[in-house]
């Protein structure tokens, strides 16, 4: 009984052992089987390119390098749209010459996919290991003259809009508004649409544009108006007009009577009355080398602000007792004025001291009857007013040049605070915004045959020379010399301050 058993227990233990063996080759098959899938997957894989990854930030996972680089050529063939205003441009790559490195992408995308030992890819392909970097940066190149030459010729030329100047109102001293342009701003379009290339979702470029300011109007545009403006005012003499832009150097001067145009070369000499006590103030300025006592400041207070004639007879004198006049006039003509003179004193009685000839008062064509010994030019006064506000901004110029030592900047600047306390409030000055600063000197004959008006003015909008000075053989009206020289001045200060754009 107890064999029986024992072989019972045998047969009963060896039928266990086969179920065991059977499930263990089972799991070993189905391991071969799932490692044999996995293979399959991993070798197809292998094939194309891993889920994760990108090529030039276009996702190509599951594609093999054919199809990854039609994909890379569909993305970056897409045009830039570029909005410009209001218009909306697209603009194919191809024209600027774009194109992609695909080979080069390909090559380094494929060196991710296949690079790695089959064995041990396919170790971490089982327990989804993946390489740290799946990301193939873009590769492309562009040509930036050809973007530029676009960006000129079919963008610029036909969306900028250019400024247009300040227009005059005609009858009047004023200005219409400008209005501004606005222009592109290439060097700052060229990197935008250069990171919308290199982009394959990102490919809308605002363009940058760069406002400009509308200028001021032309020159003869200025003249023009002047001229109107003296018909419009039935102005009855010669005006003879200089007007010097002391910001860009650039100037207007003519000359004009009865609606026409009169030569300014040379200039007009006309009475220079007490305008000429400018240039006595300069020349005791240089004789006493820019050191004013406290009687040569009254003196000089007194001849301009107060226009005493005596006070200037005085000033020359303080030079020259005899020969004042005639120094005042050497002065000058070192400073290369020919036609500004004086040559004798103002005190009734005095006596003449020289007679002068200059290229002014030897025009044949046209004469303003001048004084015969104290003359001047509406551009020589302009010009010495020029040499005076550039010697007390900078300290240089023709007068400290011809002068050095005796005229000095801060000599200079003192000559300018004299001339700002000629507050006539007529002339030049008289139409003029509350607070203009003026540097001037006025004057006219005993007939009133002869006005004229030498200043510098400082104003928001830039400081300028203006000299105005006019004849008529009738005596002229007062309310009417006014008006015409005031509108003058008006006008020329709203071209260097023109209203808001």
């Amino acid at each position: 009984m107890s064999r029986i058993r024992l072989f019972g227990g045998k047969v009963r233990l060896r039928g266990s052992s086969l179920v065991l063996r059977a499930v263990s080759l089972t799991f070993i098959l189905l391991s071969i089987v799932v490692t044999v899938i996995d293979l399959v997957q991993y070798s197809i894989s292998r094939a194309n390119y891993p889920s994760d990854m990108t090529i030039g930030n276009v996702p190509v996972g599951g594609l093999n390098p054919q199809a990854a680089a039609q994909r890379l050529l569909q993305v970056y063939s897409l045009p830039v749209q570029i909005h410009y205003g209001n218009a909306i441009i697209n603009l194919d790559p191809a024209l600027i010459g774009f194109q992609l490195n695909t080979e080069s992408m390909l090559a380094a995308a494929d060196l991710q996919r296949t690079g790695a030992p089959f064995w041990s890819g396919f170790w971490d392909f089982l327990w989804n290991r993946h390489s740290p970097s799946r990301k193939i940066p873009l590769v492309s190149s562009y040509s930036e003259v050809r973007l530029r030459e676009y960006l000129k010729k079919e963008i610029s030329i036909r969306y900028d809009q250019m400024p247009r100047p300040a227009q005059p109102i005609p009858g009047s001293a004023n200005f219409t508004p400008g209005i501004p342009g606005q222009t592109l701003d290439i060097n700052q379009v060229v990197a935008l649409i250069e990171s919308a290339l290199q982009s394959p979702d990102k490919r809308v470029v605002v363009l940058v544009s760069q406002r400009t300011l509308a200028g001021r109007p032309s020159l003869d545009t200025l003249q023009t108006l002047l001229k109107q403006l003296i018909d419009q005012s039935g102005f009855p003499g010669l005006l003879d007009l200089y007007f010097f832009n002391l910001q860009t150097q650039e100037n207007i001067h003519f000359a004009y009577q009865a609606g026409q145009a009169i030569s300014v070369n040379p200039d007009i000499a006309f009475s220079a009355d007490s305008t000429q006590k400018i240039s006595i103030m300069v020349s005791v300025f240089k004789h006493v080398n820019s050191q004013i006592n406290s009687i040569t400041d009254a003196l000089i207070t007194t001849m301009i602000a107060h226009s005493q004639l005596e006070a200037s007879d005085s000033s020359m004198a303080s030079i020259d007792q005899v020969r004042g006049p005639l120094v005042v006039t050497e002065t000058m003509q070192q400073l290369g004025l020919k036609n500004t003179f004086i040559s004798m004193f103002f005190a009734a009685g005095s006596i003449p001291l020289q007679h002068y000839v200059t290229p002014a008062n030897s025009r044949p064509d046209i004469s303003t009857d001048p004084d015969t010994f104290n003359q001047t030019t509406p551009s020589d006064m302009g010009m010495l007013l020029e040499d005076i506000y550039l010697c007390a901004q900078t300290g240089g110029g023709s007068l400290v040049a011809a002068f050095p030592g005796q005229i000095t900047q801060s000599g200079c600047q003192q000559m300018i605070q004299y001339l700002e306390e000629d507050k006539l409030g007529a002339l030049i000055q008289g139409s003029l915004p509350e607070g203009t600063i003026v540097a001037q000197k006025h004057g006219w004959d005993n007939y009133e045959n002869n006005f004229s008006d030498a200043a510098i003015v400082y104003t928001p909008g830039g400081n300028y020379i203006l000299t105005i000075y006019s004849y008529s053989p009738v005596q002229f009206l007062w309310d009417v010399t006014t008006l015409t020289y005031g509108t003058l001045s008006r006008a020329i200060y709203n071209y260097m301050n023109l209203p808001s754009q």
